[in-house]
């Protein structure tokens, strides 16, 4: 069940609609590179950190670093910051992609993919800080997004979670491969081929590529930001951790590089149309996806068939990745707090429901969404990730603890190149790039957007999170049964902890 959770958390829209459009923006072939050097030096080895870390210390992920030293809670809640805002706005991708899927009975989109989802569908303002112009569909779908996830949280995440992966996740992965087999054989599908494969290898020189690539790793493996420490607190004390995490990493990684070949492929298509290059054929990068698989649904059999299938499936599968992101907020709430899941869920959800619909249901949230993924990803993930690895690593020196408990449950075994990579190498390399980042967006900004923009969706939501991440742990938990020790077998595995009494989300079918 745990794997499916994860796989599920994992797969979904962080593939076929955040990977195409960051890798198309940061070099496309290029950023193969990086992106396969993240994968393996950062992705496998901090996910079986994360695994580990949520298996030992058994709770919410600040209640799991208070229980590592109460001075360190405020990790714990700078990653519930991250998750609170990429929350609210994945909520809006996951509107689109329901939208899309009626939208596929008759082709809406028309001939123009591309003007059809900036123009009509989005009624997009880039100008506006905010726009008051609702696109009521968008809203109306937006509150039904919400409600669904709020009732799943708040009444069994087993079936939410469970079911609807076990059997929309193979399905996304059959229409998905479908699309793709016939991208490739569109005219001018080598071209994008040939610039998603060739590397350009004088961008490998910029941080910034670099840093997009292990911000989308982070996103895309749900590592760093708290999911998969909250996920692991739930596990038996003996769960082969190593395992589960090669599997989700390979499942994750496959499923990109998958959507890569299908967007490029599309891209080559779309450039031999217009008669230009196809690195200049697409002015929306951040809603490339819902303009690269419409131009494939319409060149195919049955298209409307296959966009319902691919849509809705692709919807779901982004429902399970919310599911998985609300709770890592809902689960902090609930112990911070010491209040049953339920009125967490809904206390919680209703909370960040009111502010995406609010921020993202108009004409700018387009703007804003890209502006907030940018920093939640690019400063906000990778930010918490630092911290964690060297508070763990080497402030508290549990390096060799964290070691020795995957070595006791999984079969897959870790030693000093582990610790390398997971405590000194990748810290060392994400700070670097963060700071070159940093340097950058305040001196250049991004995408050419307002500073009002910048400064209101991209650096006051990192100011909110950092706020957060102070202000929380002032606030005593009021369950104080949270705050016992961990017992532990002879092996160094927790037996205590989750297992006093506190709900388990991933316990049915196990």
């Amino acid at each position: 069940m745990f794997l499916m959770a994860a796989i599920g958390s994992a797969v979904g829209l962080g593939n076929i609609w955040r990977f195409p459009y960051v890798a198309y923006e940061n070099g496309g072939g290029a950023f193969l590179v990086p992106y396969i050097v993240a994968l393996l030096t950062a992705g496998i080895p901090i996910l079986w950190f994360d695994l580990a870390f949520g298996h030992r210390f058994r709770g919410s992920t600040p209640l799991a670093f208070r229980r590592l030293d109460k001075r360190f809670e405020s990790i714990g809640w700078f990653k519930v910051g991250v998750n609170f805002f990429i929350a609210i706005y994945y909520a809006a991708i996951i509107a689109w992609a329901a939208l899309y899927t009626i939208k596929s009975v008759n082709h809406a989109w028309g001939d123009d993919p591309e003007s059809y989802f900036m123009k009509d569908f989005l009624n997009a303002d880039p100008s506006s800080t905010y726009s008051g112009n609702v696109v009521w569909s968008i809203l109306i779908v937006m509150i039904l997004v919400w409600l669904l996830c709020i009732v799943t949280l708040a009444t069994d995440i087993n079936k939410g979670i469970g079911k609807m992966t076990s059997i929309f996740l193979p399905l996304l992965a059959v229409m998905f491969i479908i699309l793709v087999v016939r991208a490739l054989f569109l005219p001018g599908a080598v071209d994008g081929l040939n610039a998603f494969f060739t590397p350009n290898w004088s961008v490998l020189s910029d941080p910034h590529v670099w840093i997009a690539a292990y911000g989308q790793i982070f996103f895309s493996l749900s590592i760093g930001f708290g999911i998969m420490i909250t996920y692991a607190s739930y596990l038996k004390p003996r769960t082969n951790l190593t395992n589960t995490g090669m599997v989700t990493a390979f499942a994750n990684s496959s499923f990109e590089v998958l959507a890569g070949i299908g967007v490029f492929a599309t891209l080559g298509y779309m450039a031999a149309q217009q008669g230009v290059q196809v690195d200049e054929v697409a002015s929306s990068g951040i809603g490339l996806a819902f303009i690269a698989f419409p131009t494939i649904i319409n060149l195919m059999p049955l298209g409307g068939l296959f966009g319902i299938l691919f849509f809705g499936s692709l919807f779901l599968a982004g429902i399970t990745s919310l599911i998985s992101i609300m709770e890592v907020v809902i689960s902090a709430v609930a112990d911070k707090f010491d209040i049953e899941r339920r009125r967490a869920a809904v206390y919680t959800g209703t909370v960040m429901a009111v502010l995406s619909c609010f921020l993202f249901s108009t004409a700018s949230g387009l703007v804003t969404l890209d502006i907030m993924d940018k920093f939640t990803n690019n400063i906000g993930i990778v930010f918490g990730a630092v911290c964690a690895l060297l508070t763990v690593g080497w402030i508290t020196g549990r390096r060799r603890e964290m070691e020795q408990h995957i070595n006791a449950v999984s079969s897959v075994r870790v030693g000093p190149f582990w610790q390398f990579l997971t405590f000194a190498a990748t810290p060392v390399l994400l700070i670097y790039f963060l700071a070159n980042e940093i340097i950058t967006l305040i001196n250049e900004g991004y995408e050419g957007y307002s500073s009002t923009q910048i400064g209101l969706f991209g650096w006051a939501v990192v100011a909110v999170m950092l706020i957060g991440s102070f202000v929380m742990p002032l606030i005593p938990f009021r369950g104080a049964q949270y705050l016992d020790g961990l017992a532990t077998s002879d092996y160094g595995v927790p037996t205590g902890g989750r297992e006093k009494g506190a709900p388990n989300p991933l316990a049915a079918g196990k």
